[in-house]
């Protein structure tokens, strides 16, 4: 089961299956503004995360190859 194992001032960590990844403020903003609770509310499927509280999704191999994928995402 993932879960959120940090959470500082950068961004925080998502421990999945798959690994630990990283999730930078800076590529993410839109999670800067988010509460504690909303960062720890989300769901998994097969390719992918889904934060429902702030409508915010990331495939998994876009935390294991952030390099394919340069957008950095807005609200």
């Amino acid at each position: 089961m993932p879960s959120i194992s940090d959470l500082d001032d950068n961004g925080f960590w998502l421990l999945t299956q798959e690994g630990e990844f990283f999730v930078p403020f800076e590529r993410y903003p839109a999670f800067q503004k988010a509460r504690v609770e909303q960062i720890f509310n989300f769901e998994q499927d097969d390719v992918a995360f889904y934060w429902p509280e702030l409508d915010i999704d990331i495939e998994l191999d876009a935390l294991k190859h952030p390099e394919k994928y340069p957008l950095v995402f807005t609200d």
